[in-house]
């Protein structure tokens, strides 16, 4: 006999209809959770998706390949400064970084932390002539109110491969409202920036790079130790009717165990200059033109500080077409204890100016113990900053004849000891060469005839 089993099968889903219920309640909430779920994440994701293009834009203009970062630049005039920077933190520490195309660069470079790394410059590093950026937000570096578009620091940095910094500073020398500091140098309204700064650093080498148009010095040496600059190619030189400003090529300052060497600098300022507590720096085979000399100097500036350049050798130097030759300039003294144009004390020990060729030079040899100095003041109140053992060896060649027949000038304020010279040959073309010296305790170890200055003290 067959069962009926529609009496049963009524009963498994109708018999207890609240328990039926409530599992269909709770198979819709399921579903309902997982549909709101569902598209919570799909307004996630499409944000995400916005989103990627930008991050891809960014990452992709810094190449990574282990640990060698390439920075592409991004055309059409923008602005590549974040892109190297994100560079030097990628590939700051045993990596190198790859600038070999043209890179604009309207942010101020502060790569500091480095270690072991190699920046290969083969291309083109222009800064932007924004001055209203620049000259407010280059960093500041206290001493003469110097500023730098770039601050590299760190240990054991190498840069090289042949580019070329771009600092456009024609835009600046045409500015038309320039304020100066003390010595016509950079001022806190109008700052104007330093293309490279090496500072804080250690075991540096740079090779191989060429600077246009600085602002104001092209390299400053802050704070470091074992530096060395070779091959460098730098041409600081206006098209228009205003002057470059202190476009010195290298200003040392508070640095130790620097080399400079196998260059060329056609600039209007000095080709290389010693600031303050600078020592142990060989300076060799420079081709200098148009220049204010490798200068000692200036020094004394600050009253109150003290500045010392010790143990300077300079060798094997052309100067042409230049303002001076070999030159120590020292600030003279000051009656006001916080005088920022003299007063300072310290002082300038074993330097030697050897294998110089000086060709239209207007002081081949200068020494200047009065430096921005007025004459009355600086005769009231000498140098405290004494200058010991110089060595001029093998100084030959011509004046311009801008001084007349002189081509030595060695006046100090105060007394300056062991002050020698040894082949002296330079001639002038406004008659016999005379030789100016005042106040130079070792005459007798000069090898020319002194001849005492005029009743004035230069400022020049």
């Amino acid at each position: 006999m067959a069962r009926d089993f529609r009496g049963s099968h009524d009963l498994l889903f109708f018999g207890d209809r609240d328990v039926s219920a409530s599992i269909i309640k709770t198979t819709i909430a399921f579903f309902f959770r997982i549909t709101l779920l569902l598209q919570l994440l799909m307004m996630r994701l499409s944000v995400l998706l916005a989103l990627l293009p930008l991050a891809f834009a960014v990452s992709s203009n810094v190449q990574v390949k282990g640990n060698v970062c390439t920075v592409v630049p991004l055309g059409g005039g923008q602005d590549d400064g974040p892109n190297i920077l994100s560079a030097f933190d990628q590939c700051g520490t045993d990596g190198t970084i790859v600038l070999d195309k043209y890179y604009v660069v309207n942010t101020v470079l502060v790569t500091t932390g480095l270690k072991n790394v190699g920046i290969e410059l083969s291309g083109v590093v222009q800064y932007t002539p924004n001055i209203a950026y620049w000259s407010p937000n280059s960093l500041y570096l206290t001493f003469q109110n110097a500023t730098t578009y770039w601050f590299l620091s760190g240990d054991n940095i190498h840069l090289y491969g042949g580019g070329t910094l771009d600092a456009n500073g024609q835009v600046w020398w045409d500015y038309p409202n320039k304020t100066e500091g003390t010595a016509g140098g950079s001022s806190t309204t109008f700052a104007r920036p330093v293309p490279l700064t090496v500072g804080n650093a250690s075991n540096v080498v740079i090779e191989g790079l060429t600077e246009i148009g600085s602002p104001f010095w092209n390299n400053f040496v802050y704070q470091s130790t074992n530096v060395t600059y070779r091959n460098i190619n730098i041409s600081t030189t206006s098209y228009s009717s205003n002057p470059t400003a202190n476009s010195d090529g290298w200003d040392i300052y508070r640095s130790s165990y620097i080399t400079i060497e196998d260059s060329t600098i056609n600039n209007d300022d000095d080709c290389v200059s010693f600031k303050p507590n600078t020592t142990n720096v060989i300076v060799n085979n420079l081709h200098c033109n148009g220049s204010h000399g490798i200068s000692v100097g200036s020094l004394g500036q600050y009253a109150g500080e003290t500045d010392i350049v010790a143990n300077i050798y300079a060798s094997n130097i052309y100067m042409g077409n230049a303002e001076n030759g070999a030159r120590i300039k020292v600030f003279g003294g000051s009656p006001d204890a916080n005088s920022t144009a003299g007063g300072g004390t310290g002082y300038v020990q074993n330097i030697t100016f050897e294998n110089f060729q000086v060709m239209n030079v207007d002081n081949p040899i200068y020494l200047n113990q009065c430096y921005d100095t007025d004459a009355d003041v600086c005769a009231e109140y000498p140098s405290k900053l004494t200058i010991s053992d110089v060595h001029y060896i093998n100084i030959y060649g011509t004046s311009s004849g801008a001084e007349g027949s002189v081509v030595v000038d060695l006046e100090c304020s105060s007394e300056c000891q062991d002050i020698t010279a040894t082949d002296i040959h330079l001639t002038s073309p406004s008659g016999n060469a005379t030789y100016i010296c005042a106040n130079i305790a070792s005459e007798s170890m000069l090898d020319f005839p002194c001849t005492a200055p005029p009743n004035t003290t230069s400022s020049s």
